[in-house]
């Protein structure tokens, strides 16, 4: 690989304003602001709107939606079209 051209990569905690949570991990982003972790050690900190803790997919609040239920709703209130 040349030199000078890759990003750095090292220890970033992100966390989770929302939900109030923080973990740690690898990344190439950075950030001005810093937080002390767990084992004692300063790390960059990158504040995110969502992650798996808050996001509704993961947490079971998203909505299904039953599009079967709007065909026919559609259907009856419209009548069916005759094709051909």
């Amino acid at each position: 690989m040349r030199k000078g051209i890759h990003p750095s990569y090292g220890p970033v905690v992100f966390r989770d304003r929302a939900a109030n949570h923080a973990f740690l991990t690898r990344s190439t982003m950075s950030s001005e602001k810093t937080v002390e972790w767990e084992d004692g050690n300063t790390y960059p900190v990158v504040d995110v709107e969502i992650s798996n803790v808050s996001h509704p997919f993961y947490t079971g609040t998203a909505r299904v939606l039953d599009t079967a239920g709007r065909v026919e709703r559609f259907e009856r209130r419209f009548g069916k079209r005759g094709g051909a």
